[in-house]
């Protein structure tokens, strides 16, 4: 499951970037940054899962909770990243 979603996200950063495309110059050099944190998150949550795949039972629960946790905040990065680009080009 955590890879599945993991991988989802990893499909909208490219879907996003995608569509970074069409922006002009100054919004892809303002989303760059922003766009390279989301990669780094989802370098961190592939970290995760695999320290899930090599939990044992007495450490599984803490490792399945930072997943969740860094997921949160990736989707919430996502979604902030997604709105700010659709507000700076047109669908």
């Amino acid at each position: 499951e955590m890879q599945v979603r993991l991988a989802e996200v990893q499909r909208d950063l490219d879907q996003l970037e995608t569509r970074l495309a069409k922006a002009d110059a100054a919004a892809k050099a303002e989303a760059k940054p922003r766009l390279q944190a989301l990669r780094d998150q989802t370098a961190k949550l592939t970290q995760r899962l695999e320290e899930a795949r090599n939990a044992t039972d007495s450490t599984w629960n803490e490792v399945k909770a930072g997943f969740n946790q860094g997921y949160a905040e990736l989707k919430e990065g996502f979604n902030t990243a997604r709105q700010w680009l659709s507000d700076k080009i047109a669908p």
